[in-house]
């Protein structure tokens, strides 16, 4: 595959905003990232806490974009949204900064193929349960391109949702880690953590540190 460059035929992406913060979930919490939320997406879960990014959003070109993570002075880069993988440029886009030295990460909903992605990009699948009301189904074959780099999460709403994720991990081979995280006010922090205790499941208990040091109204953290 020839190197990617700035000025590549598809070479923009809508953007709903740029801001670097630590990064709040994933096996990377705690770490100073610098996050692109990409504007777009095919699922509306009765959850979602950026609604704000379904529509609108600024076009950006690859230089812009590398200028600007040249300003932030950070090594870790996620894209994410909405959906990532709704904009097709967002597989040159990875590849670029890959080549540029990042270290990058796509968190993407589990219903498109991230097999399209380059395999040093670190694939962040958050796997839509029952509870999300999200219609769309997961992307089956995915679970054979994860690999011990990648993560799946799963967002619980309530009990079901998590035996429903339960059987899942008890059935599937995910080579990835695994991560349980609960949707707030639905799903308390605590009962998870007892039900992972209690079913002794190989999954890591997920909090979205972002919202305990800022807030779950602050945007552009």
């Amino acid at each position: 595959m020839p190197p990617i460059t700035s000025d590549s035929p598809v070479s923009t992406l809508t953007v709903c905003e740029l801001f670097t913060s630590l990064q709040g979930e994933s096996t990377h919490a705690g770490r100073v990232c610098s996050f692109i939320r990409l504007a777009g997406c095919n699922l509306r879960c009765h959850y979602c806490d950026t609604t704000y990014s379904y529509g609108g959003g600024q076009r950006k070109s690859f230089q812009e974009l590398l200028a600007w993570l040249a300003t932030e002075k950070t090594s870790l880069v996620e894209i994410t949204g909405g959906e990532p993988l709704c904009q097709d440029a967002v597989v040159d886009f990875s590849a670029l900064l890959l080549q540029q030295g990042y270290e990058v990460l796509v968190e993407t909903n589990g219903t498109w193929d991230v097999s399209v992605l380059p395999g040093e990009v670190q694939k962040i699948i958050d796997y839509k349960l029952p509870g999300s009301g999200a219609t769309t189904p997961f992307f089956r074959e995915n679970f054979s391109h994860i690999s011990s780099r990648d993560e799946v999460k799963f967002v619980i709403s309530d009990r079901a949702d998590y035996e429903c994720a339960k059987e899942i991990v008890q059935n599937q081979d995910i080579a990835g880690e695994v991560l349980f995280s609960p949707v707030e006010q639905s799903c308390s922090l605590k009962g998870l953590a007892e039900w992972i205790v209690e079913d002794r499941l190989r999954v890591r208990l997920g909090v979205q540190l972002h919202k305990v040091i800022w807030g779950s109204d602050t945007k552009g953290v």
